[in-house]
């Protein structure tokens, strides 16, 4: 028990004085590029999503009308 007292203790004095912590406009800097850059990958998403919909669809639907 001993030791993970210790652990609990070195991870908080390296937490607290040695880990350099980003500022706050950083952190909103970065927040709004993943914000854009997962609407931007969503969108894609969907389009693809959409296309190969639509093209398998089509091609049920031809193979439906070969077959009749």
């Amino acid at each position: 028990m001993s030791s993970f007292i210790d652990f609990l203790k070195g991870s908080y004095n390296e937490f607290r004085h040695k880990v350099e912590w980003p500022k706050w406009a950083d952190l909103q800097s970065s927040t709004i590029v993943v914000t854009i850059a997962t609407v931007i990958l969503a969108l894609f998403t969907f389009g693809v999503d959409e296309l190969f919909s639509k093209a398998i669809s089509n091609i049920i639907g031809m193979l439906i009308n070969v077959f009749n």
